[in-house]
C-alpha cells in the first residue's frame, strides 16, 4: 500500500505544479526529476510494510501534505487556506496534534468551509495512519457541504486506499470522476487514481492466497 500511496501523491503533486504552480518546460522537468529522486530514495530506505502507529504526544512520522492536490481542486485563495497552510507545516514535522488544532481553529470560525472539512478528515487519517470513524464523519460532513463537488470523494478515496481498502477507494475515485466534467484541469489526477487503484486490485487478485485470487485451496493433511 505504501507504493500506491507514494505514486498517487506524486501524481497529485505533478498535477498541482502544472495547474497551481504554473511550472512549464525546463522548470517543470527539473522539479519532476527531483520528485523521482525522492521516490528512488523511498525505494531504497522506505519501509511501507510497517504498520503506522502514532507516537506519544501526537507525534507521528512526518506526513506529506496534500497541498497541491487540495489547491488544484479547491483553489488557492479560499477562506480557510491560511489555517490549512499552518496545519501543513505541522504535518511535515509529524506533529499531527497541532495539525488538527490548526484546522479545528479554522472550523470554529468557518464551520461550512469545504477545504477545512476535507483538511480535517485528511489530518485525522494522518494522526491515526489509517481511516477512522472520526475521519469518516469528517468526509461525510464535507459531502454534505458540497454534495456535487468531487473533492470529498477523491480525498476519501485516497484515505481508503492508504488504509488498504482498495475496493472502496476505487468506488470513490470513480464517483469523483463521474462528478468531474471533461476538460476540468484536475480530471487527469482523478483518472490517474482510478487507473492505479484498478491496476493494484488486478495485481492483488492474481496473487496466490489473496482474497479474490486464484490460489489453490489449503491441502488437508492425509489421514493415517
Amino acid at each position: 500500500m505504501g507504493w500506491l500511496w507514494l505514486f498517487v501523491l506524486l501524481a497529485a503533486t505533478a498535477a498541482g505544479l502544472w495547474i497551481a504552480g504554473r511550472l512549464r518546460g525546463a522548470a517543470l522537468q527539473v522539479t519532476l526529476a527531483a520528485l523521482m529522486l525522492g521516490a528512488a530514495g523511498y525505494a531504497l530506505q522506505g519501509r511501507p510494510d510497517l504498520v503506522g502507529t502514532p507516537r506519544e504526544g501526537g507525534l507521528s512520522r512526518p506526513a506529506v501534505p496534500l497541498t497541491e492536490a487540495r489547491q488544484a481542486m479547491l483553489g488557492t485563495f479560499t477562506a480557510g487556506e491560511r489555517y490549512l497552510l499552518i496545519a501543513d507545516s505541522f504535518a511535515r514535522r509529524g506533529n499531527t496534534t497541532e495539525e488538527l488544532g490548526a484546522i479545528r481553529a479554522g472550523l470554529r470560525e468557518r464551520p461550512d468551509d469545504l477545504a477545512l472539512q476535507i483538511g480535517l478528515a485528511n489530518a485525522l487519517v494522518d494522526h491515526s495512519q489509517m481511516i477512522t470513524p472520526a475521519a469518516e464523519l469528517a468526509f461525510e460532513r464535507a459531502r454534505q457541504v458540497a454534495p456535487r463537488h468531487p473533492a470529498p470523494l477523491f480525498f476519501e478515496g485516497l484515505a481508503r486506499a492508504r488504509s488498504g481498502d482498495l475496493e472502496r477507494g476505487l468506488e470513490l475515485f470513480r464517483a469523483a470522476l463521474a462528478l468531474t466534467p471533461s476538460g476540468t484541469s484536475y480530471r487527469p489526477m482523478i483518472e490517474q487514481g482510478v487507473s492505479m487503484v484498478s491496476n493494484s486490485l488486478a495485481e492483488r487478485q492474481m496473487m496466490p492466497g489473496q482474497a479474490g485470487g486464484q490460489g489453490s485451496a489449503p491441502t488437508q493433511p492425509a489421514r493415517p
